[in-house]
C-alpha cells in the first residue's frame, strides 16, 4: 500500500524545487551567505505557516476538492473568487515569462549565427519547442518531465559534488553591502516556497485527513529548505562576492551565473553543468505551469459556457507569453512582479481567509499556532513584500542588483 502522507509530501517538494532557485545567488550576490540564510529561514516559516492556513480552512470548506478560489468566494464572495483568480493568472503569466527569458539567456549563446537577434531567436524557439509539447497533451509533458526531472536531479547532484569542495569560509562569511537588501530580495526568494496552487489537490489525495496534510507541508517543504541552502553555499562559498557583483551587474540574467561559474571555477565542465541544471529546472517548470494555465483558463472559459479547443487555449497561454518576454527583457524584474502576486495568492489571501473563518467557527477542531497576533503579523509582513518594488522605485530600499 503506496504512503500517501509521502507522496503528498514529494509533490509538495517538486513543485517548490524550480526555477525559483536559479535567481537566488542573483539576488542575493550583496547580502552575503549569513543574511541569505536568516531570509531563506524567514521564508520558510513564513509561507509554511501560509500554508498551514489554508488546511484550517478546508475545515469548514464545501467539498474536499474545492480551489482556492472557491474557498475565497466561500468568505468573500464573488470578489473574493474575482481577486483569487486574477491573482492567479497574472502570477502564472508572469512567471513563465521568466521562465522564457530565463531560457533565452540560457540558449542564446548556441544562436550565435543570428548575430544582434540571437536572444529574441532563443526565446521565440523555446517558447514554441515547449508549448507543442504541452499542445499535444497531459501524457506527453508527463513522460517528458519525468525524464527531464531525473536528470535535472542528477544534474543538481553534480553541481553541488563539483562545487562544495571549493567552498572557502572566506567567501561565506563575506558581509552584507546594504542590511535592507534582505527586504529587497523577499519577493523573488517568495517565488521559490511556492507550492500552494497543489494545496487542493493534496488536500483530496488525503481525503481532508489534516494531521496527514500537516506532515505533508511540513515534511515537503523542508526538502528544499535544504536543497536551497546547499545551492546557496555552493554559490556564495565558491564566488568571490566582488567579482560576482561585477559579473552580474554587467549581466544580471541566468547566463551572467554561467559566466561567474567560470570565473570563480575556471572550470567549462562545471559552467557547463550549472547551465544544463538550469536549463533543466526552467523546462521542468515551465511545462508544470504550462499545464496549470491551460487547465486554469479552460476551466475559467466554461464558467462563461465556451468550449475551447486544447489548440485555442494553448494559444491562449503562449501568445501572451511570449509577446511578454519579447517586449519585457529584465528578468529580475518581472520575477519580483511574479512575487508580487504570489505574495497576495499565498499569504494575504489565506490570511484573510481564516480570520473569517475563525470569526465563523470560534470552535474549530485545528487552529494554526499564533492565534489572531499570527495572523497579523504575516498580513504586515505580506503587505511589506507587496511594495517592496514601491519602495526600491522610491530608494527607500537598495536595488537588489545595485
Amino acid at each position: 500500500m503506496k504512503n500517501k502522507t509521502l507522496g503528498s509530501s514529494l509533490i509538495v517538494a517538486g513543485t517548490t524545487i524550480g526555477a525559483g532557485m536559479l535567481a537566488m545567488p542573483l539576488t542575493s550576490a550583496e547580502m552575503g551567505f549569513i543574511t541569505t540564510l536568516i531570509l531563506l529561514f524567514l521564508l520558510w516559516a513564513l509561507l509554511s505557516y501560509s500554508a498551514l492556513l489554508f488546511v484550517e480552512v478546508y475545515q469548514k470548506a464545501e467539498r474536499k476538492d474545492a480551489g482556492i478560489a472557491t474557498l475565497a468566494e466561500q468568505h468573500f464572495g464573488m470578489i473574493g473568487r474575482v481577486l483569487a483568480t486574477l491573482s492567479l493568472v497574472i502570477f502564472m503569466y508572469a512567471i513563465l515569462t521568466v521562465y522564457s527569458l530565463g531560457g533565452g539567456d540560457l540558449f542564446t549563446p548556441f544562436l550565435t549565427f543570428a548575430g544582434e537577434h540571437a536572444n529574441t531567436l532563443a526565446i521565440i524557439i523555446f517558447v514554441v519547442l515547449f508549448a507543442i509539447a504541452v499542445t499535444i497533451g497531459t501524457s506527453a509533458v508527463d513522460g517528458f518531465t519525468r525524464l527531464l526531472f531525473i536528470a535535472k536531479l542528477i544534474a543538481f547532484a553534480t553541481v553541488l559534488f563539483l562545487m562544495l569542495p571549493k567552498v572557502t569560509l572566506e567567501n561565506l562569511g563575506a558581509m552584507p553591502l546594504h542590511h535592507f537588501l534582505i527586504i529587497s530580495a523577499s519577493p523573488v526568494f517568495f517565488t521559490s516556497f511556492g507550492f500552494h496552487v497543489v494545496i487542493p489537490s493534496i488536500n483530496n489525495y488525503l481525503d481532508g485527513d489534516i494531521r496527514r496534510l500537516r506532515i505533508a507541508i511540513i515534511g515537503g517543504t523542508a526538502i528544499p529548505l535544504v536543497a536551497y541552502i546547499l545551492w546557496q553555499m555552493a554559490t556564495h562559498g565558491v564566488f568571490e562576492q566582488v567579482q560576482f557583483i561585477q559579473i552580474i551587474r554587467n549581466d544580471p540574467t541566468l547566463n551572467g551565473l554561467v559566466q561567474a561559474t567560470y570565473h570563480a571555477t575556471g572550470s567549462s565542465i562545471i559552467s557547463g553543468i550549472v547551465r544544463l541544471f538550469s536549463a533543466l529546472a526552467l523546462i521542468t517548470s515551465f511545462l508544470g505551469v504550462s499545464l496549470a494555465l491551460v487547465d486554469c483558463l479552460d476551466d475559467l472559459l466554461k464558467r462563461v459556457n465556451v468550449n475551447a479547443s486544447r489548440i485555442s487555449l494553448s494559444l491562449l497561454t503562449f501568445v501572451p507569453t511570449l509577446l511578454f518576454a519579447l517586449f519585457y527583457r529584465d528578468f529580475l524584474a518581472v520575477l519580483t512582479y511574479a512575487g508580487q502576486m504570489f505574495t497576495f495568492y499565498g499569504l494575504v489571501l489565506p490570511v484573510g481567509m481564516a480570520w473569517m473563518l475563525r470569526r465563523k467557527y470560534p470552535d474549530l477542531p485545528y487552529r494554526v499556532i499564533g492565534g489572531n497576533v499570527g495572523l497579523l503579523v504575516a498580513l504586515v509582513l505580506g503587505l511589506l513584500i507587496m511594495n517592496v518594488p514601491f519602495l526600491i522605485s522610491a530608494g527607500y530600499l537598495p536595488p537588489v542588483v545595485g
